[in-house]
């Protein structure tokens, strides 16, 4: 594991998401209580994220694809991940 996904740094890692499936997924991150600000605006259905290429992938509703996941859209801006807590 590399430096930028240890929970013990002050900054989130570059890329994170919350499907389990996912290569990208970190459950400890997770448990820190991460937070999104995309374009200035705080984001709480934000699916997966990755600060170096801009973009967020936002859950569209409830509505979910066939294998059951939440059906997303991705979105490109500013995206500026922190801990809550």
């Amino acid at each position: 594991m590399s430096d930028d996904t240890s929970p013990q740094t002050d900054t989130p890692p570059d890329r994170l998401s919350v499907n389990p499936d996912s290569p990208y997924y970190n459950e400890a991150v997770l448990a820190r209580d991460v937070g999104i600000k995309f374009k200035g605006a705080e984001k709480t259905n934000v699916e997966e994220y990755c600060v170096s290429e801009g973009w967020i992938r936002v859950s569209v509703g409830n509505t979910r694809d066939r294998k059951g996941n939440p059906l997303t859209l991705k979105l490109t801006g500013k995206v500026e991940p922190y801990y809550k807590s």
